[in-house]
Formats: C-alpha cells, sequence, structure tokens
C-alpha cells in the first residue's frame, strides 16, 4: 500500500514538473501573421479572392504586433479591385484611410480610390460621374498628402477629368440648343465657360452661346458672344460663322 502511494507522488510529482518547464505557447506564437498574409496574397495571385479576404482579416483581427494588420486591410481592398468589385474596394480603402490615415501607404489607399473612379470615365454610362468623383478625389490626395509618389500622374488625370466634365456639359448644352430648349442651353453653355474657363473646344461654345441668346431674344447678349469669337479667333472658321450672325442681328434690327 505505501508503494502504491509513493508510486502515485512520484507520478504527480513528474506531471508537475513538465509543466513547470514546458514553454507555454502565446496567441502571438500559435498564429503566423507574416505567413498568412504571404498565403493570402498567393491566394490572391490564384484569383481566389474570397478565401484570401478571409484569411487576411484573420490576420487583421489576430496581428498582435499590429505591423501585418494595416497591410492585411489594404490587400482586402486590393483583392476587391482585381475581383472587378469597385464600389467594395473603395469602401474597405476608406476603411483604411480611417483606421490608419497616418500611415505609409495612406496615400496609396487614396489614389486607389481615386483610379477607380477615373477607370469610369471610359463608360458612356458612368464617364461624367465616374469623372467628377475622381476629380474630387485626385484634388484630396493633393490636400491631405502634398509629399504624394504619384504628382506627376495625378496632373495629366485632373487634367482629363476636367475634360471629361466639360465635353459633357458642352454635348448637353448642344442637345438643349438644337431642341430648342434657349434657356437650358445657355445656363448650361455659361456654366461651362464659368467652370471651365480653359475648355479646349472654347471657339464652338462662344458660337452656340451666340446664337442661343440670338434665339432665345437677347441680342446685347448675342452680340457680346459672337464678338468675343471673332476677336479672339480672327482666323478661325467659326468667327466666319459668327459674321454671318451677327449679320442676320442687324437685318433684323432694321425691319
Amino acid at each position: 500500500m505505501k508503494s502504491r502511494i509513493f508510486f502515485i507522488i512520484l507520478v504527480l510529482f513528474f506531471v508537475f514538473a513538465c509543466s513547470v518547464h514546458a514553454p507555454v505557447k502565446t496567441a502571438q506564437e500559435e498564429f503566423n501573421a507574416e505567413g498568412s498574409f504571404e498565403k493570402a496574397n498567393k491566394l490572391i495571385d490564384d484569383k481566389e479572392y474570397e478565401k484570401a479576404r478571409a484569411l487576411l482579416l484573420e490576420v487583421k483581427n489576430r496581428d498582435l504586433t499590429k505591423k501585418y494588420a494595416p497591410l492585411a486591410q489594404l490587400r482586402i481592398a486590393d483583392a476587391y479591385v482585381k475581383e472587378g468589385e469597385p464600389e467594395l474596394a473603395v469602401a474597405e480603402y476608406r476603411r483604411f484611410l480611417e483606421i490608419y490615415p497616418n500611415h505609409r501607404h495612406a496615400a496609396y489607399a487614396q489614389y486607389q480610390i481615386a483610379m477607380i473612379y477615373f477607370n469610369q470615365i471610359e463608360s458612356p454610362e458612368n464617364g461624367y460621374g465616374g469623372a467628377h468623383k475622381a476629380l474630387e478625389e485626385f484634388e484630396k490626395l493633393k490636400k491631405d498628402f502634398p509629399r504624394n509618389p504619384y504628382k506627376d500622374l495625378i496632373e495629366l488625370r485632373i487634367e482629363k477629368c476636367r475634360n471629361t466634365m466639360a465635353d459633357h456639359e458642352f454635348l448637353v448644352g448642344e442637345f438643349y440648343l438644337q431642341n430648342g430648349s434657349y434657356k437650358a442651353a445657355i445656363s448650361r453653355f455659361e456654366t461651362l465657360l464659368r467652370k471651365f474657363p480653359d475648355y479646349k473646344k472654347e471657339e464652338p461654345l462662344l458660337l452656340n452661346l451666340g446664337i442661343a441668346y440670338k434665339k432665345a431674344g437677347d441680342p446685347e447678349k448675342a452680340e457680346l458672344y459672337l464678338n468675343r469669337l471673332i476677336e479672339k479667333y480672327p482666323n478661325s472658321r467659326l468667327a466666319a460663322d459668327a459674321k454671318k450672325e451677327l449679320s442676320s442681328l442687324k437685318k433684323a434690327a432694321k425691319k
């Protein structure tokens, strides 16, 4: 009996000794954030976007060092871009900027938002809206991140956004003019002239404004814009058209 009790005590002592000296695994040691992040990137390359995002979300929530959590949030957004889900991507990039506004990749997130809208410019349905939103986001990038690495690209893309928006206003104004909605046409053309004073199609714009005012029964304003066209672009083919419109105005005034 005594030997059995001694044996039990010996076993308990051995178990206790092992438990004291055995290394205790922490949650961080059990979860390899770096390895999981690399695995998620491989899944993105393999177009396994849903699996990648699930793993990236785990990295974001379990990375106690916080080294890979911000990168995981970015890659979640990137995965939506690659999958062709732009609105979901924008939401995730915005979430990154809310959580990590001073992160070294914050300018990248803002640039990606702008580029998502910029890439919609060629779409007939979203051209104007995409240009308008992209312009706002590029301006925000310049304001919030003046040292961003995309400076050379931004100015070219801002110019394209502005040209797209201006062309849209011009086409709408032309539509109104051709369909006899002269006041609506004047409103569009005047807005275009005010918002985009460096518009590349200023010659036809001035001519259309002169014609629209003429049709609307405002000869003084019509003469103003027709004369501006002739003075500013004397060698233009449209200057000759403007002179014809002025001539018809003078004849109508004599009657």
